[in-house]
């Protein structure tokens, strides 16, 4: 059943409702207890901060552990390692690279960093998925791109996807889902083997790191069933962060660093933004599914329902590098960097259609369902919640408390230990602007030394990126889903 009909089942509406009842359900006992109960909410913002605390340490320490992997990874020569392995040559890298009116300025640097990659061009098969929307504009950069690259790859082949297609939302998941359709024919007359096809789904401004593909490779090459996973790369935003604006550099570097630290766990659940997969299990699944606007996650969640639990994500410590943030303007780049995190907030609708299908699947292990379930569900809800407790609610309950003079104790150390709380969490945030500083690219000639002296300070920002760019678009996305005022996809706008 595709997800446009599973909307108008009454359950899973309720399924949909659930996340949002509960984000505001937390909102309302929060304001409940401050101003009714002001001690009692005084002692859970403690408690609570404490928790925060020391799960700001633990993704400390995580990010830490993922540093030195990502260090040691990009100087391997993992081409070297590929060529070791009897049979690397029958296997091809198939990139589908959907771009929506982007402008060449974006396009052709996908396709240098590709050219500049440490592995052999002619076992590439590129896929580059326009639409009809943008026809004109797409057509012209297809022309100029297959003029100055086509020649290096085994097969370039360029799709311009339909506008009006039936049960679809416009967006990267119905281009894909058309492009992947339109391939597979391709691929079968050409009779290569489906698990001998590595693809990888990029955003058309990922431009990967030179080792990446050779990484990518090694990894499909030596794992155990590699048809059965996922291999997710780190995200990082460095395509033009000296352009953009502080807080946009800020909210795309935390999303690295949030992608480091899950990528140091035991377990990956979700796919995101740029990675990539086997062709049969793309094949299997039916592509990435035509209407949802977070294809990027649903995928894994697609192959673990096909493989009954079979199927899991693999990271990649090798960065892909893409765009922060940047619409030209301030005022346009706020409105699209809003929407940006919007977006990936929706990513909330994963958590009806798991518990939709993952009781139907009696072969999974019930704890192995619950898992990414609760994932996903905690990760956005405490996404929506958490920073506006801490940082707006967090001294309400005690001036509320003073206010109806009550003289419990804990009223009167509370500012102190939240303060206190606060100081040691600036540890890590004085990590993350260390490893911030040492992920940037070259500054550009025109750029004076001081640039990385704002690089730096634009930390400061953080408590505001955190709210006005986390906690508040992400409880749009949840909201929206919870009243039924869905969300199409929308291209972020780049500009460089």
């Amino acid at each position: 059943m595709d997800n446009l009909s599973l909307k108008k089942i009454p359950l899973y509406r309720f399924y949909e409702m659930l996340p949002g009842i509960v984000i505001w359900s937390i909102f309302a006992l929060a304001l409940f207890f401050t101003f009714f109960k002001p001690l009692f909410a005084v002692y859970f913002i403690i408690i609570f901060a404490f928790y925060w605390f020391i799960k700001s340490v633990y993704m400390v320490a995580l990010l830490s552990y993922s540093w030195r992997r990502y260090k040691k990874a990009i100087e391997i020569n993992w081409f070297q390692k590929v060529k070791e392995i009897k049979g690397w040559e029958d296997h091809f890298h198939l990139f589908f690279l959907p771009t929506y009116k982007e402008g060449i300025e974006i396009v052709r640097p996908t396709f240098e960093a590709l050219v500049k990659s440490n592995y052999p061009k002619d076992k590439f098969i590129i896929a580059l998925c326009g639409e009809e929307r943008d026809k004109e504009n797409f057509l012209n950069i297809a022309q100029q791109i297959e003029k100055e690259f086509a020649h290096y790859f085994f097969k370039f082949f360029v799709f311009v996807h339909p506008k009006n297609l039936k049960g679809e939302i416009p967006g990267k998941g119905s281009s894909t889902h058309f492009a992947g359709k339109e391939v597979k024919k391709i691929i079968d007359k050409l009779g290569l083997p489906y698990e001998k096809i590595i693809v990888s789904d990029f955003d058309i401004d990922t431009c990967v790191h030179r080792e990446y593909l050779a990484h990518l490779t090694y990894k499909y090459l030596t794992v155990e069933n590699p048809t059965r996973c996922s291999y997710q790369p780190v995200a990082v935003f460095n395509n033009n962060v000296w352009q953009s604006p502080a807080f946009t550099r800020v909210v795309a570097r935390c999303t690295t660093f949030w992608l480091l630290t899950e990528l140091s766990k035991s377990h990956l659940y979700f796919t995101f933004s740029s990675h990539s997969m086997s062709f049969k299990a793309l094949v299997d699944v039916g592509f990435w599914e035509k209407d949802v606007v977070t294809e990027d996650s649903r995928i894994f969640i697609q192959c673990f329902l096909r493989y009954n639990g079979d199927y899991r994500v693999v990271p990649l410590y090798t960065p892909v590098s893409m765009d922060t943030v940047y619409a030209g303007s301030f005022l346009k780049t706020i409105v699209n960097q809003y929407k940006q995190i919007l977006r990936w907030g929706y990513g909330v609708e994963n958590v009806p259609y798991m518990l939709w299908y993952f009781p139907k699947n009696k072969k999974i292990p019930f704890l192995e369902k619950l898992k990414p379930l609760f994932t996903q569900f905690e990760g956005s809800c405490s996404w929506a919640t958490v920073p506006i407790l801490l940082i707006l609610l967090g001294n309400v309950p005690v001036f509320i408390a003073h206010s109806k003079g009550v003289k419990a104790a804990v009223v009167y150390n509370a500012p102190f230990i939240l303060s206190w709380l606060m100081t040691l969490a600036m540890v890590g945030l004085f990590t993350m602007a260390v490893v911030s500083t040492l992920l940037l690219p070259s500054k550009p000639e025109k750029r004076h030394y001081l640039g990385y002296l704002g690089m730096t300070l634009q930390w400061i920002l953080f408590p505001i990126t955190m709210i006005a760019f986390g906690s508040v678009p992400a409880a749009e996305g949840i909201t929206r889903l919870m009243i039924g005022k869905y969300l199409g996809f929308r291209t972020t706008e780049k500009s460089r």
